[in-house]
């Protein structure tokens, strides 16, 4: 999926943190069809005429209206970069505990780097001086994970959903995201899953969080993950990601190979690889 079809005036943040903005408003002006690359640049350049705050978010996000002149859009403005030795969280305690734009902007680049396109598009840009992931405002959400389940949608579409959970799964494992929830799972009216908010992931932790999520693995993106290096994965990320990050992540992914290496050997690849296929 690389161009925008439509401009709609609700998003990623608003699903997450203004659930009370209700879906389905009037959509904006229709925009062009924009490469990924363009999104990019609109993103790095484009003037930011207003600013708003989303809700009573943790992270501070904001809803930022920029225009180059020819085109007018939101985005998503996220300028958190906490780090703490430890933090009590859900009743737990968290320890190494690092909740930052920037891996916003990592998760986007790696997903791009490993043909996941499913991640919105997300660059570092100053905003009010202080460094930002400023993320492009989804277009065409129809609904989040939770509202798909309360109303058993997408039924005619349950093996594209399917897989798309599952690549959603090992993307989770390698970059240890423990932040996701059905309200960051957006799903679009072709039923293409949106995956967004990962300030709170690539942890430290060499171990597979939740193995037992790993059935399936998408042909491609297995191969994609056997022919990740350090260098590769630096030279897709740049400087989001530091080189202890970039370690963990390859220790992530060697385990994760291997789970799924170990479950073709036992069932067989018919029964674990597959190729995407779109409703």
């Amino acid at each position: 999926m690389t161009g925008i079809r439509r401009a709609v005036v609700w998003g990623l943040a608003a699903l997450v943190w203004a659930p009370a903005l209700a879906l389905g408003q009037a959509a904006g002006p229709s925009v062009p069809d924009l490469t990924v690359e363009q999104m990019e640049a609109f993103l790095l350049t484009a003037e930011i005429q207003s600013m708003r705050r989303i809700g009573e978010g943790t992270t501070g996000a904001q809803i930022a209206t920029l225009s180059d002149g020819q085109l007018t859009h939101d985005a998503q403005v996220q300028a958190i970069d906490e780090s703490r030795a430890s933090i009590e969280l859900g009743g737990r305690l968290v320890l190494n505990f690092v909740d930052s734009y920037r891996y916003n902007v990592a998760a986007y680049r790696l997903a791009r780097f490993l043909g996941i396109e499913n991640v919105p598009v997300s660059v570092v840009r100053r905003v009010q001086r202080d460094p930002a992931a400023v993320t492009w405002w989804l277009d065409d959400v129809a609904m989040r994970e939770r509202d798909r389940l309360e109303q058993r949608a997408g039924g005619e579409a349950s093996a594209f959903l399917s897989q798309q959970l599952q690549r959603m799964y090992v993307f989770d494992a390698l970059i240890w995201n423990w932040d996701r929830n059905r309200g960051n799972m957006l799903w679009s009216s072709d039923w293409t899953l949106w995956m967004i908010d990962h300030t709170r992931a690539f942890r430290f932790d060499e171990e597979l969080r939740t193995p037992q999520e790993l059935q399936r693995v998408e042909r491609s993106l297995l191969e994609a993950l056997r022919g990740l290096t350090a260098d590769a994965v630096a030279g897709a990320v740049g400087d989001t990601l530091t080189e202890r990050e970039i370690a963990a992540l390859l220790v992530r992914r060697d385990l994760i190979v291997a789970h799924y290496d170990a479950r073709i050997t036992e069932r067989g690849e018919a029964a674990v690889l597959y190729d995407l296929t779109p409703p």
